[in-house]
C-alpha cells in the first residue's frame, strides 16, 4: 500500500479561492495545467506517487504537492481535503498486460473519494471517440478511455469529459510523431489511416478548456467534443507540416497491408516515439474522429483567434522547440511497466546482490566546468564513451519495445528531477553536485548511472562515476557477468571523457581571445552545424 504525506488542514490567506486537485502533473498536460490553473486563480495540489519528481517544476513553489496513488484509496481521501474541482488526467497508454482493468480500478476509486470528499467537479480529458463505431469494435486504447469517462461521469459528481483527438504542441507524442515522420521521410511508405480525417487541436486550446471547465455550473455533467477548426487527414497533416517547416513536399506512399501492430513498429523505428506508445496512437487514427459539435464554447467561449488554426498549432510548435522552451514532453510522464524503485540505501537491499562498477578521476578544472559537462550529458551531447555500444544498445531496447536512445532531453543544458534523458530517467539532482539516472530501458532488473562533482581534501576537483545493478532471478545474473567485460571500456571511456572535456572547457581562452590551439567551444555553447561537443568520441555529423 502507497504511504502518503498529511495534507495541511488549517486556514490559509486564499482559503477563500478555490482548491483544484491536479493528477498526472508530472505529464505532458498536468504539468502545464497546473501554471495555467495558478496563473487563472487558483489554489492547486498536485497528486504524485514520487513528489520529489515535481519539485524542480518552475512552478513548483506555488504549487502543493502529496504523495498519493489514484488506484489507492487510503493515500487519496487526505488529497482530496477541501478540494472544489479534481483534474483526472491519468492513463495506462493502451499498453501493457491488464491495462484496461488498471484504469477501470483507478477511475472508480478516484469518482468513490471524490464522491465522500465532496468534489464539486470532476475534469477528465479523454480521447473523441468516432461516430457510427460500437464501442465494442473501438481500439483497446479507445476503449479503455471512454469507459473511464463513463465511470466519472456516473460518480454522483458533477463531471466535464472532454474529447480530443491529435494534440499539437511542443513536445506532444502526436506532434513528434508527425514531426520526426515527415522530416526523417522524404519518401514514405505510409499505413492505410494516413487517408482517415482527424481534427487536431492545439495544445494552448486544450488548457484553455481544462481551465475553463472548473468554472462550469453544478448542473453540468456531460461529454463535450474538442477540435480546432481544421478537419485534415494524416496526409495532409504531413504535407502542411513541411510546407510550414521549410521542407521540400514529400512523397507519401499508403499500402494497405501495415497493420496497427506493424504500424506501431514503423513509427517507434522512424520517430523518438516507442512502439509502446505509438501503437495506441496508430490504433486511434484508424477511424475518423471529428467533432460532432462545439457546445463546449457556451461553458467557455471561445476569444478572438481561437480555436488555433492547425498551421499556427505548428509554427507555435517549432517555434517553440527551436527556442529550447519546450516545457513538458510526452516522454515526462513514466512509460508503464518503467521501473519506479528508488536507489536503495542499503547494498544488500531485499537481501540480493547489488552490483557496482566505481570510477573516479581527479580533474584539472572547476567544479562548475565539471558539472556543466556532467548535466550536459546525453540527447545530441552523447555519453562520451563507445559510441557504437550505446547505439547498438538503444537499438536493441527498440526492438524489444523499449524506449531506446531517442528519447532525448527536454532542455539541452538544463535537467530537473524527473526528467526522461533517453533510455534513463533523472531521479535525483543536486546541482552542482549530485546526478542520479535510473535505467527505463528494457533490464532483468534495475539500474542506475550516478555521478558526483566534489573537492578532495587536497582542494581538487574529484570525480565519481558509480553505475549500479540489482539483478531479477539467474537472468539478471548473467545479464551482469556477460556485460561486465565492457565496462571498462564503457564506464572507464565515460569517466576519462568527462573529465577531459571539462578539463578543455577549464582551459580555453576566454572568450573573444585568440585560440591558437583551435580548441572547440565549450559544453553548451552555439556550435556550427553538424558538429559534436568538445569530448565526444563520434565523428561529426554530416
Amino acid at each position: 500500500m502507497a504511504t502518503h504525506d498529511p495534507v495541511d488542514t488549517h486556514p490559509r490567506p486564499d482559503a477563500d479561492r478555490p482548491l483544484c486537485l491536479v493528477t498526472g502533473a508530472g505529464g505532458y498536460i498536468g504539468g502545464r495545467l497546473v501554471p495555467e490553473l495558478l496563473d487563472a486563480g487558483f489554489r492547486v495540489r498536485c497528486l504524485a506517487r514520487t513528489p520529489a519528481n515535481l519539485r524542480d517544476h518552475p512552478w513548483a513553489d506555488r504549487a502543493e504537492v502529496v504523495r498519493g496513488d489514484v488506484t489507492d484509496a487510503v493515500t487519496l481521501r487526505p488529497a482530496f481535503h477541501d478540494v472544489r474541482v479534481a483534474y483526472y488526467l491519468v492513463h495506462s497508454l493502451g499498453s501493457g498486460r491488464g491495462f484496461e482493468e488498471t484504469d477501470r480500478k483507478a477511475a472508480r476509486t478516484f469518482a468513490e473519494e471524490a464522491r465522500a470528499a465532496g468534489v464539486r467537479r470532476i475534469v477528465y480529458l479523454g480521447g473523441l471517440e468516432p461516430a457510427d463505431v460500437p464501442e465494442r469494435e473501438l481500439s483497446p486504447h479507445l476503449r479503455s478511455r471512454a469507459e473511464v469517462g463513463r465511470i466519472l461521469l456516473d460518480s454522483g459528481v458533477p463531471t466535464t469529459v472532454l474529447r480530443a483527438a491529435v494534440v499539437i504542441g511542443s513536445g506532444s507524442a502526436s506532434f513528434e510523431m508527425l514531426r520526426h515522420l515527415t522530416e526523417r521521410l522524404p519518401v514514405m511508405v505510409t499505413p492505410r489511416w494516413v487517408g482517415t480525417r482527424v481534427q487536431p487541436i492545439a495544445v494552448r486550446d486544450v488548457l484553455r478548456y481544462l481551465v475553463g471547465s472548473a468554472r462550469m455550473p453544478e448542473d453540468v455533467n456531460r461529454a463535450f467534443d474538442i477540435g480546432g477548426p481544421d478537419v485534415l487527414t494524416y496526409h495532409a497533416m504531413m504535407v502542411r507540416y513541411a510546407k510550414v517547416a521549410g521542407l521540400r513536399r514529400r512523397l507519401i506512399l499508403p499500402v494497405p497491408m501495415l497493420t496497427p501492430r506493424l504500424s506501431g513498429l514503423w513509427v517507434g523505428l522512424v520517430t523518438p516515439v516507442p512502439a509502446s506508445l505509438a501503437r495506441p496512437l496508430a490504433e486511434s487514427l484508424r477511424y475518423e474522429v471529428v467533432c460532432a459539435d462545439h457546445d463546449i464554447a457556451e461553458h467557455v467561449p471561445d476569444p478572438p483567434g481561437t480555436p488555433v488554426p492547425f498551421d499556427e498549432a505548428l509554427r507555435l510548435a517549432l517555434q517553440r522547440v527551436q527556442e529550447a522552451r519546450v516545457a513538458t514532453r510526452w516522454s515526462s510522464a513514466s512509460l508503464p511497466g518503467a521501473p519506479s524503485d528508488p536507489l536503495p540505501t542499503d547494498p544488500d537491499w531485499a537481501g540480493g546482490s547489488l552490483y557496482t562498477d566505481e570510477r573516479e578521476r581527479i580533474v584539472d578544472a572547476g567544479q562548475r566546468e565539471l558539472w556543466q559537462v556532467v548535466e550536459g550529458i546525453g540527447g545530441a551531447n552523447g555519453w562520451y564513451s563507445f559510441p557504437l555500444a550505446w547505439a547498438v544498445r538503444g537499438w536493441f531496447d527498440r526492438l524489444i519495445g523499449g524506449v531506446g536512445l531517442r528519447r532525448g532531453r527536454r532542455d539541452a543544458q538544463r535537467l530537473r528531477a524527473g526528467d526522461a534523458l533517453d533510455f534513463w530517467r533523472v531521479e535525483e539532482i543536486e546541482p552542482g553536485t549530485l546526478l542520479r539516472l535510473r535505467a527505463e530501458m528494457r533490464l532483468p532488473g534495475l539500474a542506475w548511472l550516478e555521478m558526483r562533482v566534489e573537492r578532495d581534501d587536497r582542494g581538487r576537483t574529484r570525480y565519481r562515476q558509480r553505475a549500479l545493478f540489482h539483478p531479477r532471478g539467474l537472468a539478471g545474473q548473467a545479464y551482469w557477468w556477460s556485460v561486465s567485460p565492457f565496462h571498462a571500456v564503457v564506464f572507464g571511456g565515460m569517466a576519462r571523457n568527462i573529465a577531459r572535456t571539462a578539463e578543455r572547457a577549464a582551459h580555453r581562452p576566454p572568450t573573444g581571445a585568440a585560440d591558437p590551439a583551435g580548441k572547440p567551444p565549450p559544453v553548451g555553447a552555439s556550435r556550427p552545424s553538424g558538429t559534436r561537443p568538445t569530448g565526444d568520441p563520434r565523428p561529426p555529423r554530416p
